[in-house]
């Protein structure tokens, strides 16, 4: 078992779910390519459900404006949308066991969001550590409203296609958390709707920066990405943190919380080669270039067919725009029947019908005495 293997008990679905599976959503800010923190913080774990559940895979662009707003941002997110699903399936995902769908397109998602929003406090919000670091990493002085509200959102993106498990990074568990009080919350005070989502955890902690720094992440300019040339990804591993106390080959090393060794014994598939690269590292037998020359042999071999499936699935032009139109148009069939039975569930459909029934009664009367009958308000009913 590697350092990317889940539990079972964590993935197996319901027992003889019948015709249909049992469902999970995940998905990312179309903020970029993907890197190698996607893949062992999230991507490793869907690919590995991706058969065995109803997959929907969320392109969150709504997401995306609680830091990146501007206009460009907003331009870009078409090509960055692709690159994200381009990178998924070459990575494994399969496009028939896939939804994949843009959360702008599914305004539902976000009357759900509004609508859940009265079942949770700021105080429970702010007592989520990984907005505050969101806010740092944008380098913004104060938290947005939307920034906020980012958990009650994931929340809706969830619940609205009624996803049974999510898997995500561990900085992100927290938030998958408010999305299950939320379910037990509403199923509580209105009656069962939602199922309560189980949150699939990667087994391995947030893989580092190439510098070194807690979390490979776009904005801070220090990943590995999936579709990076050979030579690239060699450039990277050479300029990678390792033990700042070895001052020369001949200096005992440390391999615990080495940012090298971590990628060694996540990515690298000769174990043999790994235990024997920790043992002379401990021993001050062997540098620091050979270490990072074999991580970068390994990083390459993992990424060699992933780099060859992107090529052939760009290649076949328009395919990735036909999937994410489709997945839309399926995602928001699934978000309008979940609105539709919250509203009803939590008696929002009754004052209108009462006012409809109401006005019809007063429109037959009108016609029964020969009366005008009021202008047409374009209420439906």
């Amino acid at each position: 078992m590697t350092a990317l293997a889940i539990a079972a008990e964590d993935t197996a679905p319901a027992q003889d779910p019948g015709p249909l599976l049992p469902r999970m959503l995940t998905g990312d800010r179309p903020t970029g390519r993907l890197h190698l923190g996607h893949y062992a913080g999230s991507l490793a774990n869907r690919i590995r459900l991706n058969r065995r559940y109803e997959s929907f895979f969320i392109v969150a662009d709504l997401h995306m404006l609680t830091t990146k707003n501007s206009r460009e941002d907003i331009a870009g997110v078409g090509r960055r949308a692709a690159d994200m699903v381009l990178d998924s399936l070459a990575a494994g995902l399969n496009p028939d066991h896939s939804v994949f769908y843009l959360q702008s397109g599914v305004p539902e998602v976000a009357e759900l969001s509004l609508l859940l929003s009265s079942l949770v406090t700021v105080p429970r919000l702010q007592r989520i550590p990984s907005l505050k670091e969101m806010v740092r990493h944008a380098g913004q002085r104060e938290m947005p409203l939307a920034l906020l509200g980012y958990p009650v959102l994931q929340a809706a993106d969830i619940l609205a296609v009624k996803a049974t498990a999510v898997p995500v990074g561990r900085d992100n568990a927290a938030h998958v958390e408010v999305a299950r009080e939320l379910a037990r919350r509403f199923n509580r005070r209105y009656g069962a709707v939602f199922p309560v989502p189980g949150l699939v955890p990667a087994d391995v902690p947030a893989l580092p920066g190439t510098d070194g720094r807690a979390k490979m992440s776009k904005s801070l300019g220090n990943a590995i990405y999936l579709s990076d040339p050979p030579d690239d990804v060699v450039a990277k591993v050479r300029r990678m943190y390792t033990d700042p106390a070895r001052t020369s080959p001949g200096v005992p090393g440390t391999v615990e919380g080495n940012p090298v060794f971590l990628y060694h014994e996540v990515f690298n598939d000769r174990p043999a080669e790994v235990a024997d690269l920790k043992e002379r590292y401990r021993a001050g037998k062997v540098g620091d270039a050979e270490v990072k020359e074999k991580l970068a042999a390994a990083l390459n071999r993992f990424l060699d067919p992933i780099r060859e499936r992107r090529a052939a699935l760009a290649a076949d032009q328009g395919l990735v725009e036909e999937l994410i139109v489709t997945g839309t148009e399926r995602t928001r069939r699934e978000a309008r029947r979940t609105v539709a039975e919250v509203r009803t569930a939590m008696g929002l459909t009754t004052a209108l019908a009462g006012f409809r029934a109401a006005a019809r009664s007063r429109a037959r009367r009108a016609a029964a005495a020969g009366a005008v009958p009021l202008p047409d308000t374009g209420c439906p009913g």
